[in-house]
Protein backbone atom coordinates (compact mmCIF):
# COMPACT_ATOMS: atom_id res chain seq x y z
CA UNK A 1 0.00 0.00 0.00
CA UNK A 2 1.05 3.55 -0.60
CA UNK A 3 -0.09 6.68 1.26
CA UNK A 4 -2.26 7.60 -1.74
CA UNK A 5 -3.92 4.17 -1.75
CA UNK A 6 -4.58 4.51 2.00
CA UNK A 7 -6.05 7.98 1.33
CA UNK A 8 -8.34 6.66 -1.44
CA UNK A 9 -9.62 3.81 0.74
CA UNK A 10 -10.27 6.15 3.69
CA UNK A 11 -12.05 8.76 1.57
CA UNK A 12 -14.19 6.08 -0.10
CA UNK A 13 -15.99 5.56 3.21
CA UNK A 14 -19.34 7.39 3.55
CA UNK A 15 -18.99 11.12 4.35
CA UNK A 16 -15.27 10.79 5.16
CA UNK A 17 -13.25 13.99 4.84
CA UNK A 18 -9.54 14.75 4.91
CA UNK A 19 -8.04 17.20 7.37
CA UNK A 20 -4.71 17.65 9.09
CA UNK A 21 -3.48 17.48 12.63
CA UNK A 22 0.08 18.02 13.78
CA UNK A 23 1.21 18.39 10.17
CA UNK A 24 -0.11 14.94 9.24
CA UNK A 25 -3.14 14.17 7.04
CA UNK A 26 -6.06 12.65 8.90
CA UNK A 27 -9.45 11.29 7.94
CA UNK A 28 -12.60 12.25 9.79
CA UNK A 29 -16.23 11.36 10.09
CA UNK A 30 -18.55 13.77 11.86
CA UNK A 31 -15.53 15.93 12.72
CA UNK A 32 -13.77 13.09 14.56
CA UNK A 33 -10.56 11.38 13.43
CA UNK A 34 -10.82 7.70 12.51
CA UNK A 35 -7.51 7.30 10.62
CA UNK A 36 -4.34 9.17 9.75
CA UNK A 37 -1.19 9.11 7.66
CA UNK A 38 2.45 9.88 8.40
CA UNK A 39 2.70 8.84 12.04
CA UNK A 40 5.28 7.97 13.21
CA UNK A 41 6.80 8.33 9.72
CA UNK A 42 5.83 8.64 6.07
CA UNK A 43 5.65 4.85 5.63
CA UNK A 44 2.90 4.47 8.24
CA UNK A 45 -0.77 5.07 8.81
CA UNK A 46 -3.03 4.88 11.85
CA UNK A 47 -6.50 3.46 12.46
CA UNK A 48 -8.69 4.02 15.52
CA UNK A 49 -9.79 0.56 16.63
CA UNK A 50 -11.17 -0.89 19.83
CA UNK A 51 -8.60 -2.76 21.94
CA UNK A 52 -10.21 -6.07 20.91
CA UNK A 53 -10.10 -5.21 17.21
CA UNK A 54 -6.52 -4.05 17.62
CA UNK A 55 -5.52 -7.32 19.30
CA UNK A 56 -7.14 -9.35 16.52
CA UNK A 57 -5.37 -7.47 13.73
CA UNK A 58 -1.99 -7.31 15.49
CA UNK A 59 -2.17 -11.05 16.18
CA UNK A 60 -3.31 -12.05 12.69
CA UNK A 61 -1.10 -9.55 10.76
CA UNK A 62 1.84 -8.58 13.00
CA UNK A 63 3.96 -7.33 10.09
CA UNK A 64 1.23 -4.88 9.02
CA UNK A 65 -0.30 -3.75 12.34
CA UNK A 66 1.20 -2.68 15.68
CA UNK A 67 -0.23 -1.06 18.80
CA UNK A 68 0.92 2.53 19.17
CA UNK A 69 3.39 2.48 22.07
CA UNK A 70 1.72 4.95 24.44
CA UNK A 71 -1.59 5.55 26.18
CA UNK A 72 -3.28 6.04 22.80
CA UNK A 73 -2.22 2.52 21.88
CA UNK A 74 -3.94 1.15 24.96
CA UNK A 75 -7.16 2.77 23.72
CA UNK A 76 -6.90 0.92 20.38
CA UNK A 77 -4.96 3.37 18.21
CA UNK A 78 -3.03 1.14 15.83
CA UNK A 79 -0.15 1.80 13.44
CA UNK A 80 -0.30 0.40 9.92
CA UNK A 81 2.95 -0.37 8.12
CA UNK A 82 1.79 0.51 4.64
CA UNK A 83 4.31 -1.64 2.77
CA UNK A 84 3.08 -4.73 4.66
CA UNK A 85 -0.68 -4.13 4.39
CA UNK A 86 -2.82 -5.50 1.58
CA UNK A 87 -5.83 -3.61 0.25
CA UNK A 88 -8.49 -5.97 1.61
CA UNK A 89 -7.10 -6.01 5.15
CA UNK A 90 -6.56 -2.26 5.18
CA UNK A 91 -10.08 -1.63 3.86
CA UNK A 92 -11.42 -3.84 6.67
CA UNK A 93 -9.38 -1.95 9.30
CA UNK A 94 -10.46 1.44 7.94
CA UNK A 95 -14.09 0.32 7.90
CA UNK A 96 -13.84 -0.78 11.53
CA UNK A 97 -12.26 2.56 12.44
CA UNK A 98 -15.01 4.43 10.56
CA UNK A 99 -17.72 2.40 12.35
CA UNK A 100 -16.06 3.05 15.73
CA UNK A 101 -16.12 6.80 15.11
CA UNK A 102 -19.19 7.57 12.97
CA UNK A 103 -22.30 8.98 14.64
CA UNK A 104 -25.02 6.35 15.17
CA UNK A 105 -27.42 8.14 12.81
CA UNK A 106 -24.89 8.00 9.98
CA UNK A 107 -24.08 4.34 10.65
CA UNK A 108 -27.80 3.51 10.56
CA UNK A 109 -28.26 5.36 7.26
CA UNK A 110 -25.50 3.33 5.63
CA UNK A 111 -26.61 0.02 7.13
CA UNK A 112 -30.07 0.12 5.52
CA UNK A 113 -30.73 -2.16 2.57
CA UNK A 114 -31.27 -0.59 -0.83
CA UNK A 115 -34.71 0.95 -1.36
CA UNK A 116 -37.36 -1.51 -2.45
CA UNK A 117 -35.41 -4.60 -1.41
CA UNK A 118 -36.69 -6.72 1.44
CA UNK A 119 -34.38 -8.46 3.84
CA UNK A 120 -35.13 -11.74 5.56
CA UNK A 121 -35.90 -9.80 8.74
CA UNK A 122 -38.55 -7.63 7.06
CA UNK A 123 -40.19 -10.49 5.18
CA UNK A 124 -43.57 -11.48 6.58
CA UNK A 125 -44.01 -15.00 8.04
CA UNK A 126 -46.68 -15.77 5.41
CA UNK A 127 -44.27 -14.76 2.62
CA UNK A 128 -41.54 -16.99 4.09
CA UNK A 129 -43.93 -20.00 4.20
CA UNK A 130 -44.98 -19.36 0.62
CA UNK A 131 -41.36 -19.15 -0.54
CA UNK A 132 -40.45 -22.38 1.32
CA UNK A 133 -43.46 -24.20 -0.17
CA UNK A 134 -42.48 -23.15 -3.70
CA UNK A 135 -38.89 -24.26 -3.10
CA UNK A 136 -40.03 -27.76 -2.11
CA UNK A 137 -42.24 -28.17 -5.20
Amino acid sequence: MTPNQFRRLALALPDATEGAQGGHPDFRIGGKVFAGLGYPDSTSGMVKLTPDQQAMLVESRPKAFARIANAWGLKGYTNVRLAEADAATLKHALTLAWENTAPNKLKAEHARPASGRKTAKSESPARKRSRKTKARA
